[in-house]
């Protein structure tokens, strides 16, 4: 069972194939380039040009090349260090994610700098994927990069949800919440997006650089409030935000503005197709699969017990499925630090399924984030089952105790079941599977 959850998860991942996603989605012939609903007559452009920013944005990239090949002018992206792939054309920096860094800086002003030679007889092919608003690093006046990392810290501490995250990020840049599109303004912007978020939301994708933003700087000191932060945001940010609110600082650019009359956003991958490969290769292998949700999110460890309690429901009535089963949810869920442990969403979730599950027979779980890093961690996730706890107590690992200080990676690395995958160049959320023999 362990070993069909791997292939069920990796099933998943190669549904999701940047490249190829590129591939599906955009065609390439008698001269014109067609993605979505619209035809793009090539002699009609002087230059075609590539910005990006993600995990997925080189290997994105990389499929544009094959697909246009010397049509291209130029082209820069932004990758997180260790996911740059060889490309022609296109230039690929590597910078710091989650928490931004100088080179991310740098990356952003070199793809400004590019934007601005852009006239309107130019197409932009813009990729964005999951990681960007981390990328993309480009503050507004006043703030610095500093002021940045120690809010995104705050951020991921407290548990805020992507959405939230990302409507801070949006009114604290130059680039993001619809900047882009004013940049790239007036040439042609097409856009390929490999969504990360839950319900592909395109203002949270990379923090909407392309789409209209519908939240506000009231939203942003709203959600600080809530989740208790404001008062360790530096004082730039929180000064910026509240000159916002009151409306001394120009807001994100809204609907009507006519730099997304010429901007087109298209979905090339999300979380379900991943879902539904892994569902395929499930039913493959003889399994009754059953799809939860894509749209899972909310504390992870009661994420866990929620998905723990179906596997026995399975086991002891057959309900919402007969055993042989395999559930499967998507989504992102989150993880409010409270230890000084090591571990991220995945892995605190293995161990909460593992603690609810004590004992169990036949059940195996997985949980893995699809670009291949759980949290600050070199797995993507880990995999557990009825014995995992009581494995863990021979060894003098006290698996309530490791769910406290939030240590799930040392918990699993003990036990040897981290699921480590390196870097998939690809970044849909996160796949969970339960599976009930």
């Amino acid at each position: 069972m362990r070993d069909d959850a791997l292939a069920i998860f990796h099933a998943g991942l190669g549904a999701v194939n940047p490249a190829e996603a590129v591939k599906r989605h955009v065609t390439y012939g008698d001269g014109h380039l067609k993605a979505g609903d619209r035809s793009y007559d090539l002699s009609s452009f002087e230059s075609v040009y590539v910005v990006g920013a993600g995990k997925a944005a080189a290997r994105m990239a990389q499929g544009v090349e094959e697909l246009l090949g010397p049509r291209l002018a130029a082209g820069v992206v932004s990758v997180k260090y260790g996911h740059a792939v060889p490309l022609k054309i296109v230039r690929v920096h590597e910078a710091g994610h989650p928490i931004p860094d100088d080179a991310g800086v740098g990356a952003t002003e070199e793809l400004i700098r590019l934007l601005r030679k852009t006239g309107d007889r130019d197409l932009v092919l813009c990729l964005l994927s999951g990681g960007g608003s981390a990328l993309w690093v480009s503050p507004a006046e006043g703030i610095t990069l500093q002021d940045k990392r120690e809010t995104t810290r705050a951020l991921l501490k407290c548990g805020t949800t992507i959405c939230e995250m990302n409507a801070i990020r949006k009114h604290i840049s130059r680039i993001k919440g619809g900047r882009l599109a004013q940049l790239a303004s007036p040439s042609t912007l097409l856009v390929l997006i490999l969504s990360d978020v839950v319900g592909d939301d395109l203002e949270s994708i990379a923090s909407g650089p392309t789409v209209p933003d519908s939240s506000t700087f009231a939203d942003c000191l709203g959600i600080l409030k809530r989740y208790g932060v404001i008062d360790r945001i530096p004082p730039a940010i929180r000064a910026y935000l509240e000159q916002g609110a009151s409306g001394t600082k120009e807001e994100t650019p809204k609907a009507r503005d006519p730099a997304f009359a010429r901007t087109q956003n298209v979905i090339i991958g999300s979380n379900i197709q991943a879902i539904q490969a892994a569902r395929d290769k499930a039913v493959e292998l003889g399994y009754n699969s059953f799809i939860l949700s894509s749209f899972v999110e909310g504390e992870t460890r009661e994420v866990a017990k929620v998905h723990a309690a179906i596997a026995k429901e399975i086991r002891c009535t057959g309900h919402p499925v007969a055993a042989p089963a395999c559930v499967i949810s998507g989504g992102e869920t989150t993880v409010t630090i409270r230890g000084r442990g090591k571990g991220g969403r995945n892995q605190e979730f293995a161990l909460g399924a593992a603690i609810a599950l004590d004992g169990w027979q036949g059940i195996v779980v997985l949980s893995g984030a699809t670009d291949g890093t759980d949290g600050p961690t070199d797995a993507a996730g880990a995999l557990a089952d009825g014995e995992s706890v009581p494995r863990a107590r021979v060894m003098g690992l006290a698996a309530q105790a490791c769910l406290g200080e939030n240590d799930s990676y040392h918990f699993f690395h003990q036990l040897g079941d981290l699921l480590i995958t390196g870097p998939t160049f690809t970044n849909v959320m996160d796949l969970r599977l339960v599976l009930v023999g």
